[in-house]
């Protein structure tokens, strides 16, 4: 019997290449783990009709991902499938004009797109349905909900999420998977509802690093990436911040045990000490987010204000109320933290590792947990990976996040495979 759940995307095409499995194996697999657990986990909005692979030219290199099941995150556009945007209906398309770009890129490359997973509010803080499936009773995190949860109680290999504050890796950290939100800009957002565009990253989730390896090659044309066995030479900046709220003992404990498996691996650690910079680099991401999100969502607060959340209308206000000097001297502020967090990697490091959250999953579905950990690398526009390498007594994920320079990203994650192979 087949275990869909240690099943890599590589094992499955040589499967299939050898005649043990057939291209709609795991698609149906996957419907039936969602027929049996979505009812109480929630993770999916709507779910797509059982594909035709009539056409579809299996087999060839460029196919990395032929017959592989896909969540799309539902705030991305998609022809065959409605969009809600995360707004719980009030908001709602039956399908758009055209899938976004990178639907069809991977439908091109032979993946079938299973639904359209949940996703918070326009992406933003208000909770969604979704539930944990670690314990239920907890949140899976925002704002990409149902992607991180989806993959995690096994329903799909591999769920798209996105990025503007901390909404692939908080939840990766809260479900316990991996979570890749590359160098802005690597993958087209064309499609993909936007919040803030010069802070909104596509990426996604999956249960093996090597999944991420083989999708990051296959939707970049990258070469292949060969994972690290070992660190020698690798130099890590062990990251604590920022000063206030002090980690969590999960998180510290999840942290140590991350640094000494790297040093063992043989990997030179020193303490990164970022210091006031980095809650300024807050303070500058929040900004830049409240002034994009106004102007970003004006077409959809005038039509739908009056459904909209309060917390979303107070981002929306406050982006408002924001003068554009305001707004530049963020972002300037942000282009030179860019420089010079880039000098330090050239210098100093070829990675940080930094807590991906405050700690467990927050218990109640009222808050989608605190993004602290993530505003400032989003900001930077750095490549970061989630990865569940500590988990509590009471089996509950705890995430690290390893962050890299900008376009470092197969570095990053030939590194991060050396601890999660």
């Amino acid at each position: 019997m087949t275990d869909w759940n240690r099943m890599t995307l590589a094992g499955f095409q040589h499967r299939l290449a050898d005649g043990e499995l057939s291209p709609l194996d795991w698609w149906r697999a996957c419907r039936e783990r969602i027929d049996a657990m979505d009812p109480s986990l929630q993770a999916w909005e709507c779910l797509a009709p059982e594909p035709s692979m009539a056409g579809r030219d299996g087999g060839q290199p460029s196919n990395a991902l032929y017959g592989v099941p896909v969540g799309i995150k539902d705030i991305i556009d998609t022809a065959r499938l409605p969009t809600t945007w995360g707004t719980q209906g009030y908001h709602h398309v039956d399908g758009s004009d055209m899938d976004a770009a990178i639907v069809t890129q991977l439908t091109r490359l032979g993946a079938l797109p299973m639904g359209k997973t949940v996703s918070t509010e326009y992406a933003y803080f208000q909770p969604s349905r979704t539930r944990n499936p670690h314990d239920p009773a907890r949140t899976p995190g925002g704002s990409s909900s149902g992607s991180a949860a989806a993959v995690a109680a096994g329903m799909v290999p591999v769920a798209l999420g996105t990025q503007t504050v901390g909404s692939i890796i908080r939840p990766a950290s809260y479900c316990g998977v991996v979570g890749f939100k590359p160098s802005h800009g690597t993958l087209s957002v064309a499609g993909v509802k936007a919040l803030a565009p010069s802070l909104d990253t596509l990426g996604w989730f999956t249960r093996h690093m090597e999944d991420t390896r083989t999708l990051f090659t296959a939707l970049t044309g990258s070469d292949p990436i060969t994972p690290l066995e070992r660190l020698e030479g690798v130099r890590v900046g062990l990251c604590l911040v920022p000063s206030t709220p002090l980690p969590s003992p999960d998180v510290t404990a999840a942290l140590e045990g991350a640094a000494t498996r790297m040093v063992e691996l043989g990997a030179h650690l020193s303490p990164v000490d970022l210091g006031p910079t980095f809650d300024d680099l807050v303070t500058h991401q929040k900004v830049i987010l409240a002034y994009e999100a106004a102007r970003a969502l004006a077409s959809e607060r005038a039509r739908f204000e009056a459904s909209m959340s309060p917390a979303l209308i107070a981002l929306l206000d406050e982006g408002q109320r924001l003068s554009l000097s305001r707004y530049w001297q963020s972002r300037q502020a942000a282009d030179r933290a860019t420089l010079a967090l880039s000098q330090q990697f050239a210098e100093r490091f070829d990675v940080l590792l930094a807590p991906s959250a405050t700690g467990v999953a927050l218990e109640g579905l009222e808050s989608t947990g605190d993004p602290i950990y993530s505003r400032a690398w989003t900001l930077l526009g750095a490549p970061c990976v989630n990865l569940p390498l500590h988990w509590t007594p009471q089996g509950l994920p705890v995430g690290v996040q390893l962050i890299a320079d900008h376009y470092q990203d197969q570095r990053l994650l030939s590194i991060a495979s050396a601890l999660m192979p």
